[in-house]
């Protein structure tokens, strides 16, 4: 009976909104004139991040890949292949090639240049199927044509026919119809661009490693193709010279880079293994057409390392694939298929053992994957998923039969292939049981927090944070300091163990790494769940020393290897703590570094060279209020130079040596308080280069490390 009255009482009120509904009327403040049609390249500039994903610093980069795109494109078809990149002064970025050059002739269905509609106009390019290109990493035709939207100004420059063609614009729009300014005996195309600081309000700073690092990955993809990387950023004199095709022709001595690779990913994939000891010496190698799956070609390299953790990059057409795609998943099933069958024909696995899983063949790889499309379909318009079928059964079907073949031709490279696959499947059964067994105890289940949690009132995730604070006598005052509402300590004493190659098994084994994931929530290995996270925020809290500097590097070398998504979706801090409490009276101020002491003692009228080498508690005294200071009553803090009259209050420093030295309230006031504290963001540009950077730091190839520190030892900022 209620169930009825219900349905009633819903179909008598669904009749009631659609009677509101019919009686709508014209004149409701939505009509024709609010529907909006915009034209050109306003789209872009009104929605920066549809197109470029972001308009931080990744958006500002982003830029630059769409040009030199074009460039390789026609590299990849097999015109020119000599591209040079140059950054200059201004923000100004300059892309040359010696490709066939963007048409100029009158467009059939505009009516204007093809270069200016090419530059001028969404989706307008030669990738559409039209003859122009077979292979591209361009699919949508907006690339170059949203880097000229989203520029204070752009220059597009051909060469082709004889002639040297140019068109300038200002945000996307043509200052100059397309004129020809001589002739010209090459071929190809310049872009030169300076983005529109108006978008990237965030500033405009190119990354000059990020930009060679990617470079040089794009080098080894397309064999014979050289790039050219020139740093003009300082350099003062003209650069932009219309008669000069490439800025090396110049004869100008400027810090520059050039790639070029004949091995493909082969190349790639020992390069990415200099550091590293590998299982075998044999690197397996696969370049085969395969118009007759559906792709033109695919591409595929791969060794094992002695390593733990993996690394596996994707590409289509030559575009780098962050989140993978169907070529990836047909890859990983081909391979854990692949060494299954191998393993089983050869009696490497008995009847009675289970298959490889596909964890266990990922433990120790280094792999590049490549496909080239003619009809290629991306999921998003960053290009970081791919999404077309085709390239699955491609993968599985290339994959399967080379490495097969390359197994039974190298008995000594499988065996030892299948022995590092095998310890890894012994692996993941102790760390499974390991992880059961602490499963049994109700630990990791969220029931029993850790004793020394402080936890905090709130459960609203989006608004409470965790801090993993250093030692027991700072924990203690970071409990009394904290805002029980909002923020939780978890003190853990001392060095924690080095994830970098340790398993599940003794990470769970570990005290400190069990306490902090039972705080987090998650759980941890394949049962990660990031939804049952505790906090918004994890905040690491370490003395702002060499030690602390340690421990923290050690807690982010777990959360990387263990627990990255924590990372990735940005919830991983590091508190950054005073160096110093600077006391003038009764007012306090912290600073940070010492260049930030020295400049603040400045504001005080004391001059770096004139302080004696301070004492740890020591303090710098001026006399009192109105008295006069000479050489002979402050001997050891001011120089002759100095001596002069001070009226001022006491002025005293104290260094401190770590977070148990400072009371509750200083913690609060410096540390912990959102309002005034500092915090270190946690985040992976680049997680090959983090990877890379881990497995030399925090691995055991000794050489590599102290080869790396030797180094970046400049770059250093020791508290010795």
């Amino acid at each position: 009976m209620v169930k009825k009255a219900a349905q009633k009482k819903t179909a008598k009120t669904a009749q009631k909104s659609a009677g509101r509904i019919r009686a709508a009327k014209p004149g409701n403040g939505y009509g024709a004139e609010h529907i909006q049609v915009l034209e050109g390249l306003e789209p872009v500039r009104r929605r920066p991040g549809m197109y470029i994903g972001t308009t931080g610093p990744d958006g500002l980069h982003h830029l630059v890949v769409e040009v030199f795109d074009n460039s390789r494109d026609e590299a990849m078809v097999g015109f020119g292949g000599d591209i040079e990149l140059a950054l200059l002064p201004g923000n100004r970025v300059r892309v040359a090639d010696n490709g066939r050059g963007i048409p100029v002739e009158r467009h059939p269905q505009t009516k204007v240049s093809t270069l200016e509609t090419v530059m001028t106009t969404l989706h307008a390019g030669g990738k559409f199927g039209s003859g122009g290109y077979t292979v591209t990493g361009g699919l949508h035709g907006v690339g170059v044509s949203v880097v000229n939207a989203l520029s204070e100004r752009l220059r597009a420059e051909v060469h082709r026919d004889g002639s040297a063609h140019v068109q300038e614009y200002r945000r996307g729009e043509p200052l100059l119809a397309v004129k020809r300014i001589g002739s010209s005996d090459r071929t190809g195309t310049i872009i030169t661009f300076e983005p529109d600081a108006t978008i990237f309000k965030d500033g405009i700073s190119f990354d000059w490693k990020r930009i060679v690092d990617h470079m040089r990955q794009q080098a080894y993809l397309v064999k014979g193709m050289r790039i050219t990387l020139l740093d003009a950023r300082l350099y003062e004199g003209k650069l932009d010279d219309q008669k000069v095709f490439y800025l090396r022709d110049l004869g100008v001595d400027l810090p520059s880079m050039s790639f070029y690779f004949e091995g493909g990913l082969l190349s790639l994939v020992r390069f990415y293994n200099q550091s590293e000891k590998p299982v075998h010496k044999s690197i397996f190698y696969i370049e085969k057409e395969a118009r007759a799956l559906g792709v033109e070609s695919v591409e595929i390299a791969l060794q094992y390392v002695d390593d733990i953790s993996y690394r596996i990059l994707a590409f289509a057409n030559n575009t780098f694939n962050s989140e993978g795609g169907t070529h990836l998943t047909g890859f990983k099933s081909s391979l854990t298929r692949t060494l299954n069958a191998y393993a089983r024909a050869n009696n490497l696995l008995k009847e009675k053992d289970e298959n490889f899983t596909g964890e266990d063949v990922l433990e120790g790889l280094t792999a590049v994957i490549s496909v080239k499309l003619r009809e290629i379909q991306f999921e998003g318009q960053t290009k970081g998923k791919l999404g077309s079928v085709e390239a699955r059964t491609a993968l599985e079907s290339v994959m399967n039969e080379a490495l097969s073949s390359f197994l039974e031709e190298n008995p000594d490279e499988a065996r030892a292939i299948i022995g590092k696959v095998a310890l890894a499947m012994r692996a993941r059964k102790a760390a499974k049981a390991a992880k059961d067994s602490v499963l049994r105890k109700g630990a990791l289940e969220g029931m029993t927090l850790p004793g020394k949690l402080a936890d905090c009132q709130s459960k609203k995730r989006e608004e409470t944070e965790l801090f993993v604070v250093e030692g027991d006598s700072a924990g203690g005052s970071c409990k009394m300091a904290r805002d029980r509402v909002t923020q939780a300590i978890l003190p853990l004493f001392g060095k924690v163990l080095n994830a970098e190659r340790a398993r599940l098994d003794k990470i769970l084994a570990s005290d400190k790494f069990r306490s902090l994931v039972i705080a987090l929530g998650t759980g941890i290995g394949e049962g990660v769940d990031l939804e049952k996270l505790r906090y918004g925020r994890i905040i690491i809290m370490a003395d702002a020393d060499v030690d602390g500097s340690h421990i923290k590097t050690l807690y982010l070398t777990f959360f990387y290897r263990q627990l990255r998504d924590i990372i990735e979706r940005g919830h991983l801090y590091i508190a950054v703590p005073p160096l110093y409490k600077i006391t003038r009276g009764k007012e306090a101020h912290y600073v940070f570094t010492d260049d930030e002491k020295a400049a603040y003692l400045k504001t005080l009228g004391i001059a770096l060279e004139d302080i004696s080498e301070l004492e740890e508690e020591g303090e710098i005294e001026t006399a009192g209020e109105g008295s006069e200071v000479g050489l002979s009553e402050a001997a050891d803090t001011v120089s002759a130079s100095s001596k002069k009259s001070i009226k001022s209050p006491k002025i005293s420093v104290q260094r401190y040596k770590g977070l148990g030295e400072m009371s509750a309230d200083e913690l609060w006031e410096t540390t912990m308080d959102p309002a005034t504290r500092l915090l270190r963001h946690v985040t992976i540009d680049d997680a090959a280069e983090a990877d890379k950077v881990f497995d030399i730091l925090m691995g055991t190839d000794v050489p590599a490390r102290k080869s790396f520190i030797q180094s970046n030892a400049k770059l250093a900022n020791l508290d010795i």
